[in-house]
């Protein structure tokens, strides 16, 4: 095995390099991961606008990950897998009553530590999760923004047959969609300003609306997966009696919402955040069986167009998944 590696390394605000730098270490209980893809989300926008209060420059980003695993006890040499990249403390109350998911002092691999945007990552050993046979790298990739989906689907009230807004036709949005319509939603519309993505949504099945020309139909079920104050002000009116709105995008401050009519109306608001094992496993199996799922992947570039990548997705480019590629 090679002693460096191509990696994309973020060095600051709209500052990515592509480098050859050394092989990670491999801490005790951790194996070693080649990467095959690994996705662009929008955490990494984030910390590549410079806005992540943990994400320490320079680092190597990327959580979407699929590739190939070495050195793990218990998981043949070579075999494909992906990760879940959350590293919990095992000690606080989430932890200790089986939600490390929400643990109080949550990390992850590609934001507290380096990540995915190189040729090989260290991985904790109970991280990673091996793809069913025959599933192809790229689905693999797809496996971390699925899981968010269906951690936030499995959270809610939904039920087959319902009728569903999805908020946002990002990466999320769709994969919510996408989840929705897998688990028998009877529609699910998508509310979406951009028309590259409205298109894409379209093109999946999905009744679209652009808020800015038309109107919104009420639901009973609401997710919010664009976290922007102007979707904040039609939630609680599009949303039927007695429905639940889901909070899935995450709002970078303190956003106004019409809490007088949550009490009139009766409303369930609810928050999700990432994701457990079982919502992985899920994942996994749901794009093993749905490749029309492999649309919102855009893009495939080389790790040496990581940079251009990044630039192209903050300025709102025609993109919904981009993924990095490193050579077999």
């Amino acid at each position: 095995m090679a002693k460096t590696m191509k990696a994309a390394i973020y060095q600051g605000p709209e500052s990515i390099t592509t480098e050859q730098v050394n092989l990670p270490g491999v801490p005790e209980g951790w194996c070693l991961m080649k990467v095959s893809y690994c996705g662009i989300c929008g955490t990494d926008l984030n910390i590549y606008g410079g806005g992540h209060p943990r994400a320490t420059a320079p680092l190597i980003m990327g959580h979407e990950l699929a590739g190939h695993i070495y050195d793990h006890p218990s998981i043949a040499d070579g075999r494909a897998v992906t990760v879940n990249p959350l590293l919990y403390c095992g000690e606080c109350k989430p932890c200790r009553e089986g939600i490390p998911h929400v643990c109080e002092s949550l990390r992850l691999v590609g934001i507290d530590r380096d990540g995915g945007m190189a040729e090989y990552v260290a991985v904790p050993n109970e991280q990673v999760i091996p793809l069913p046979e025959g599933m192809s790298l790229k689905a693999g990739a797809l496996v971390e923004p699925f899981a968010v989906a269906v951690h936030s689907v499995r959270e809610s009230r939904f039920k087959g047959g319902d009728e569903v807004t999805v908020f946002g036709a990002g990466p999320i949005g769709l994969c919510i969609s996408l989840v929705l319509q897998f688990f028998g939603a009877k529609r699910v519309t998508v509310v979406e300003v951009n028309q590259f993505r409205r298109e894409l949504a379209e093109r999946l099945g999905f009744h679209t609306v652009d808020p800015a020309t038309a109107t919104i139909p009420k639901n009973d079920l609401v997710f919010d997966c664009a976290a922007h104050p102007s979707v904040a002000e039609r939630l609680v009116d599009v949303t039927h009696v007695k429905g639940e709105i889901m909070l899935i995008g995450t709002y970078k401050k303190p956003t106004p919402l019409d809490l007088q009519n949550v009490n009139f109306k009766e409303l369930t608001l609810k928050g999700a955040r990432v994701y457990t094992d079982k919502d992985f496993t899920v994942a996994a199996a749901l794009l093993h069986q749905h490749e029309e799922a492999l649309q919102l992947i855009t893009n495939v570039e080389p790790v040496e167009q990581t940079a251009r990548l990044f630039k192209e997705l903050k300025a709102g480019g025609d993109m919904v998944k981009a993924l990095i590629s490193f050579s077999e």
